[in-house]
């Protein structure tokens, strides 16, 4: 067995000696729409080992380099890294999922405000397992926005308490996830529908959705049909009242060893949270309170989402600087030391350090997968079939949305790259707005399963990190929930779709 094991490797190395050769011979190709099979090398040899090793760093550097081979750049830090890791969106990663929730979560332990708050809850709403999930499903649809602000405030506030009622990180982070993009794509209370509304309009025929306006009223009327979405949040809530009857072998044996252990990850997983600020280290001389809590968090969701209710604009980074200048000050005004309080803040940035770095790779690895043309090829060499068979459209829509989102980590890179070519598709095949909702539905659920399922997706990254999960131990518990949810929509799509032809 062992030495089978070992040649597994093979598959990853052949790619890339496949990329390096056809580096070589087609060095002017860089540039071009797409490079054909050879523009999904990165990511497949990326999940490849991702599963395979389980080592996350390894698998997304790889894919880079693969990348590199394939345009014939191979000095990825001049060609990739740099860029990526130099730009604006990787600075904000720094800045707000590195200092601003490091230290948020470091000073929590030391001022013992999240313990403090759980242990409350726990008291006056939550009293096992049950209640504690039930929780954190209900905290996913009250943080709504979806993506990154979702996980990060569901995470950072339900943790303490699961963690006190023994909830597994493979749960956690698993609702976490599951009720942060799907949730949004079903609650339009957020950025979503005018972000989808705009790119419908550049790709579309203007006689059926002639502006921003009409491609929001499509994203509405597609939410019945969104049944991707609709799954995969049934699915966490009977997991949290835990009614739901088949859950894969991975979830349910993490569900075992919590409840007959009491470990809450399994025996050589690497949390994506370190020691120092999993567990409290609360001076002796400080009593933590409620506002210990209250103020940051509340900082956090009220500078973060008030300002889009009432002026439509989501403030996320000032919300996470502000809310960790409130923990801070409050900290400090009730009576902790300057060096303790500082001393907390290192110890959570220093905590979540791996967790940037994963975030740094991917968004280096999706900017590969953009200069490769990944998502463009997909497409094409799936339009034939579909032209040919027409009522498999919104299925078939969902799979390839499904396969571009897993590999390129983006549900919005992915409607940026469908929707323009999609929606004219569906319209040229019927003209009935029905059918046309239909596959827009089939898109919007389709680009999320990636988002929430992709290890090199930053909602993933983010879920685990806030859950303190291992990031692959997270992924292939939540994986086949995700593909049954897939499954049961690409059916319903299928049937409804027949009928109308």
């Amino acid at each position: 067995m062992k030495h089978i094991k070992e040649w597994l490797w093979l598959p990853a190395i052949v790619f890339i000696l496949l990329a390096l050769f056809y580096g070589i011979q087609h060095p002017e190709q860089v540039g071009q729409e797409h490079y054909g099979i050879y523009s999904l090398f990165p990511a497949v040899v990326t999940l490849f080992l991702c599963f395979y090793t389980k080592n996350v760093i390894l698998a997304l550097f790889t894919g880079i380099v693969v990348g590199g081979l394939v345009t014939a750049e191979y000095n990825i830090l001049n060609s990739f890294l740099f860029p990526s890791l130099g730009s604006e969106k990787f600075a904000k990663i720094l800045l707000v999922y590195l200092w601003a929730l490091g230290g948020l979560i470091g000073i929590w332990n030391r001022n013992g405000g999240a313990r403090y708050f759980a242990e409350w809850i726990g008291k006056h709403f939550v009293h096992n397992r049950k209640t504690a999930k039930l929780f954190a499903w209900f905290m996913g649809l009250v943080f709504h926005q979806g993506g990154t602000i979702s996980t990060v405030l569901t995470g950072t506030t339900v943790k303490p308490i699961t963690d006190r009622e023994k909830v597994s990180h493979e749960e956690l982070s698993y609702i976490v996830d599951s009720t942060a993009s799907p949730i949004a794509t079903l609650i339009p209370l957020n950025a979503w529908p005018a972000y989808i509304g705009g790119l419908v309009v550049l790709g579309s025929i203007q006689q059926y959705i002639p502006n921003e306006e009409a491609g929001m009223m499509y994203f509405l009327k597609a939410i019945p049909y969104n049944f991707y979405a609709m799954f995969a949040v049934l699915f966490t809530f009977l997991i949290s009242i835990e009614k739901l009857p088949w859950m894969g072998k991975q979830m349910r044996e993490a569900i075992n060893r919590v409840t007959s252990t009491g470990e809450m990850d399994r025996p050589g997983a690497k949390p994506m949270l370190s020691k120092e600020i999993e567990t409290t280290n609360i001076p002796d001389y400080y009593k933590p309170s409620l506002i210990d809590f209250f103020v940051p968090i509340g900082t956090l969701v009220g500078v973060a989402i008030v300002p889009w209710i009432l002026i439509g604009k989501l403030m996320i980074f000032e919300a996470f600087g502000l809310s960790v200048i409130a923990v801070i000050l409050v900290t400090l005004f009730r009576g902790m030391k300057l060096d303790d309080v500082f001393e907390g803040l290192v110890d959570g940035i220093k905590g979540v350090t791996v967790g940037a770095i994963i975030l740094g790779l991917a968004i280096t690895l999706g900017n590969v997968s953009e200069r490769l043309g990944t998502s463009q090829y997909i497409i094409e060499i799936s339009r034939d079939f579909i032209l040919l068979v027409p009522y498999t459209l919104p299925p078939m829509l969902l799979f390839i949305c499904m396969f571009i989102s897993f590999s390129i980590g983006s549900s919005w890179g992915t409607y940026a790259v469908v929707y323009p070519i999609a929606i004219p598709l569906a319209i040229s095949i019927s003209a009935d707005p029905f059918y046309i909702t239909l596959n827009f539905a089939a898109i919007m659920g389709g680009a999320v399963f990636g988002d929430q399922c992709s290890p090199i997706s930053d909602t993933t990254i983010l879920s685990a990190m806030v859950s303190g999960a291992d990031l692959m131990d997270h992924v292939s518990t939540q994986l086949p929930l995700a593909l049954l949810a897939a499954s049961l929509a690409a059916v319903l799509y299928l049937i409804i779709s027949y009928s109308i032809f």
